[in-house]
């Protein structure tokens, strides 16, 4: 596949700009690991290398990184809600948390317009992922 492919759908990550590095990479990648799951036609087939040792597989398609204010990921997120995307979030709250049940039950606390979110990722056609992420700007 040539890197100029152009595909029909979008997985993209929307972090909030004030994060610390180490916390944009740990957000990026628990929310991309929630899209894998839940649309297998988004991974791709196991890597092997000369030698025949395997490697998992992984995304058939780039993940884009965006960044935003609090209130772009908050109107992205209602964005993403209204058009039924597959969705995965991370709420400041998770920072404290220790272990998967924790998680949940940090989320479930919280009613959806009061999420904390600091990070939002989505998939879907290209157009309707860019809408979602509409006042938002790509990662340096």
């Amino acid at each position: 596949m040539s890197t100029s492919t152009r595909f029909d759908t979008k997985i993209a990550v929307l972090l909030r700009e004030d994060l610390e590095p180490w916390q944009r990479l740990n957000v990026t990648a628990f929310l991309v690991s929630g899209l894998g799951t839940q649309i297998p036609e988004l991974i791709g087939q196991p890597y092997e290398d000369a030698d025949g040792v395997p490697y998992l597989p992984m995304f058939r398609q780039p993940v884009l990184v965006f960044q935003g204010t609090k209130e772009v990921l908050k109107a992205s997120h209602e964005r993403a809600l209204s058009r039924a995307l597959p969705r995965a979030v991370f709420t400041s709250d998770l920072f404290a948390t220790g272990h998967d049940d924790a998680n949940r039950a940090a989320v479930r606390a919280v009613r959806t317009t009061d999420l904390d979110l600091v990070g939002l990722a989505v998939h879907g056609p290209r157009n309707a992922v860019d809408k979602v992420l509409k006042g938002a700007r790509m990662h340096p």
